[in-house]
C-alpha cells in the first residue's frame, strides 16, 4: 500500500489528492483453498466483513476497492504550514515528500566520499619555525635555523620553546606559588655595590686585599680601610675603583669568570666616572688641573690594580704620570690622606726605576731624603719612611749613567764622578740607623731593605761574576727573609728586596732559598706581578751560568721581553 501526501497544497487539496491504492483483492467467495468460515482482514487488522457492515468499503467505477478510513488523529493537516508558491511545476503525487531542512549545524556530519576517506589524514605541523608559520610555508624544521628561510634569504626567527602541557589544577598551583614567591629587590645601600658578588668583593677588600698592600694588619690602623673606604662610601667612582682592585686580587688567587667579569665592569665604570669628574673640574692658576681627593685616591688605586693584576704592558705608567703631576703641584687639606698618597706614590715611583729603562730622577734632599716626612711607626711601607728609598733612587740614577757609557763604549765605565757617588751611597748605608723597634717584624724587614740596597749598589758597580762579598751579602739577606713571619701584612713589602737578592744569587743553594721564598710569597699575598718577577730572575740566572756580562742588566732583559711592570 503506497500513500502520497503533498504538504505544499491547501488542506482541501491535500484531501482531494490523497489516494490510497491497493492491489486487487481476491474474491470474497469461498474457494477450496481457504476454509469457508475463515475471516479476511485488511491491512489495519480490521475484519473486512465488519468494514462492509459499517459502510467503510465502497466501489468506484463499478469495481470493488477497499477505501481505508482516514483518522484525524493520524494527520493534523491544519498543523502543516503552506510552502511559499514557486514558479516550478507542482510536485507530482508520485514523487517522494521533500521536508524542509532545519536551520543550524547538523548533528551528524555528512559522510565523506570514499576517495577522501581512503586517503590518510594529514594535520598541519605545529613544529615549524616561527617565520615559516607566519608565511604559511612548509618548514624543513632544521635547527637552530631552517634551510627554507636561508634559501629564500629570509631572517629565521627560530622555534618556539616546547610547552609542557599542564592541567588546570597544576596551572592554578603554579600561579599560587608564583604569587607567593614574588618579592621586590632592595636598592643598593652603597653606590657601586650592586650585586651579591660586589658585596663579596667589598668584604674581601676590607679583610684581605688591604692587608697585603700595607704593613697594617689591623683594619682599624690600615690606611685603606681607615682613610680610603670612608671616602669611597661618599664617591661612587672611588667605590668602583675599590671593587676593581679587590676583584683583581681575587682573580690572581683563584681565577673565576664571575670575578673577572665584575673586575672589567667596575674598571670601566671607574674610569668613565673619573673622566667625567676631570672634565667638570677647571684648571687652577697657571693652567694646572687641581684634582679632588677622591679622584687622587682613584689614581692611586688604579696604580695598585696593575700590581694585583700582574699587568706587564705598562698600564700603570699613565697613572704614575698623573700621580707625579699631582705630587709635585698640589697638596691635600686632609693631612692623613696626603701622607698616605706621598708614601705610596713615591714608593712605587722609585721602585719602578728598578725594573724600567724609562726612569726619571726623583727630587731628593741633600741627605738622600725624600721631600716629606712620615712617622716610621705608622708608615704603611718600609723604605720610604726610614730613608732607604733615597739611596735606591741614587743607585738607579747611577745605573743609567753606567749603562749609557757601556752602550757608547766610553772608557772607563766607572769614571771619577761615578766612584764618588758610589762611595757616598756606601757610606750613607753604613751610617744608617734603623728607626724601627728592635725585635719586631718591622725591624727585620727594614734591615732586609738595607741589605737589598747594598746588593743593588754592588750589582751596579761591579762586574757580573761570583765573589765572596756578594755571596755573603745575599746569604745575610736570605736570613732576614727566613726570619719574617708568614702573615700577609708583613709579606706585602718583601717582593722588591727578594727580587734584588735573586738577581745577585750566583750559588745554587742561594737559588733554592730564593725559589722557596717566591713560592711562599705567592701563596700568602696572591699578587699577580710575582710570577713576572720570578721569570726575570730565572733569566738572570741563566745568563750568570753562561758567564754573560749582561746578566747585571735585568732592566734590559725586561725591555727585550716587551714588559713594563712594578716589582712591588
Amino acid at each position: 500500500m503506497i500513500s502520497t501526501v503533498n504538504f505544499g497544497q491547501s488542506p482541501s487539496a491535500a484531501q482531494a489528492r490523497l489516494s490510497i491504492s491497493s492491489s486487487p483483492q481476491p474474491s470474497m467467495s469461498s474457494s477450496s483453498d481457504s476454509p469457508a468460515n475463515t475471516p479476511t482482514f485488511d491491512s489495519n487488522g480490521v475484519s473486512i466483513a465488519d468494514s462492509l457492515s459499517e459502510g467503510r468499503i465502497g466501489s468506484r467505477d463499478g469495481s470493488d476497492e477497499i477505501v481505508p478510513k482516514i483518522e484525524e488523529t493520524e494527520l493534523q493537516l491544519s498543523d502543516v504550514k503552506p510552502e511559499p508558491a514557486a514558479d516550478d511545476t507542482p510536485i507530482s503525487p508520485t514523487e517522494p515528500v521533500r521536508l524542509r531542512r532545519a536551520r543550524g549545524r547538523p548533528r551528524i556530519h555528512p559522510p565523506r566520499s570514499p576517495t577522501a576517506a581512503s586517503k590518510a589524514a594529514k594535520a598541519r605541523s605545529k613544529t615549524g619555525c616561527t617565520t615559516c608559520r607566519k608565511r604559511k610555508k612548509k618548514c624543513d624544521e632544521t635547527k637552530p635555523f631552517c634551510l627554507s628561510c636561508q634559501k629564500n634569504n629570509i631572517h629565521c626567527e627560530g622555534y618556539k620553546p616546547v610547552e609542557i602541557w599542564k592541567s588546570g589544577k597544576e596551572r592554578a598551583a603554579e600561579a599560587r606559588r608564583m604569587s607567593v614567591e614574588v618579592k621586590f629587590e632592595l636598592p643598593p645601600l652603597m653606590g657601586g655595590v650592586e650585586t651579591d658578588v660586589d658585596r663579596t668583593l667589598l668584604q674581601h677588600f676590607v679583610s684581605r686585599a688591604s692587608a697585603v698592600l700595607s704593613l697594617h694588619g689591623d683594619q682599624s690602623t690600615n690606611p685603606f680601610t681607615r682613610i680610603l673606604l670612608p671616602m669611597a662610601l661618599q664617591h661612587e667612582g672611588l667605590m668602583h675603583s675599590v671593587l676593581c682592585l679587590s676583584a683583581s686580587h681575587l682573580c690572581s688567587q683563584a681565577p673565576s669568570q664571575e670575578y673577572e667579569d665584575r673586575q672589567v665592569f667596575h674598571r670601566g665604570k671607574a674610569l668613565h666616572l673619573l673622566n667625567q669628574d676631570l672634565q667638570r673640574q677647571k684648571a687652577g692658576e697657571g693652567g694646572t688641573m687641581r684634582y679632588e681627593d677622591s679622584n687622587v685616591a682613584q689614581i692611586l688605586l688604579h696604580l695598585l690594580h696593575a700590581i694585583c693584576d700582574g699587568n706587564t704592558s705598562g698600564e700603570y705608567r699613565m697613572h704614575m704620570i698623573a700621580a707625579r703631576q699631582i705630587a709635585l703641584n698640589q697638596k691635600s687639606q686632609n693631612k692623613e690622606f696626603q701622607n698616605l698618597f706621598d708614601e705610596f706614590f713615591y714608593y712605587h715611583w722609585i721602585a719602578s726605576e728598578i725594573t724600567s729603562l724609562d726612569g726619571t730622577e726623583v727630587p731628593m734632599m741633600e741627605n738622600f731624603s725624600l721631600p716629606f716626612e712620615i712617622n716610621p711607626e705608622t708608615a704603611g711601607l718600609i723604605g720610604v719612611s726610614d730613608g732607604l728609598f733615597g739611596f735606591i733612587s741614587k743607585i738607579s740614577n747611577l745605573r743609567r749613567t753606567i749603562r749609557t757609557r757601556i752602550d757608547e763604549k766610553i772608557e772607563p765605565i766607572m769614571d771619577y764622578e761615578a766612584l764618588l757617588t758610589a762611595h757616598a751611597i756606601d757610606t750613607g748605608l753604613r751610617n744608617w740607623v734603623c728607626p724601627q723597634t728592635t725585635g719586631t717584624p718591622r725591624y727585620t724587614l727594614s734591615m732586609l731593605y738595607r741589605q737589598a740596597t747594598w746588593v743593588y749598589l754592588y750589582r751596579t758597580t761591579k762586574k757580573s761574576k761570583p765573589d765572596p762579598y756578594i755571596r755573603s751579602a745575599v746569604d745575610d739577606g736570605i736570613k732576614y727573609i727566613n726570619e719574617l713571619p708568614a702573615e700577609g701584612w708583613i709579606q706585602s713589602n718583601v717582593l722588591l728586596p727578594l727580587f734584588l737578592m735573586g738577581c745577585a744569587a750566583f750559588e745554587q743553594d742561594q737559588r733554592f732559598e730564593i725559589n722557596r721564598a717566591f713560592t711562599g710569597l705567592m701563596a700568602v699575598t696572591g699578587l699577580g706581578n710575582i710570577t713576572s718577577a720570578k721569570e726575570v730572575v730565572d733569566k738572570v740566572w741563566h745568563l750568570m751560568d753562561i758567564d754573560d756580562p749582561d746578566s747585571w742588566d735585568w732592566e734590559k732583559i725586561i725591555h727585550q721581553k716587551g714588559w713594563d711592570f712594578l716589582a712591588t
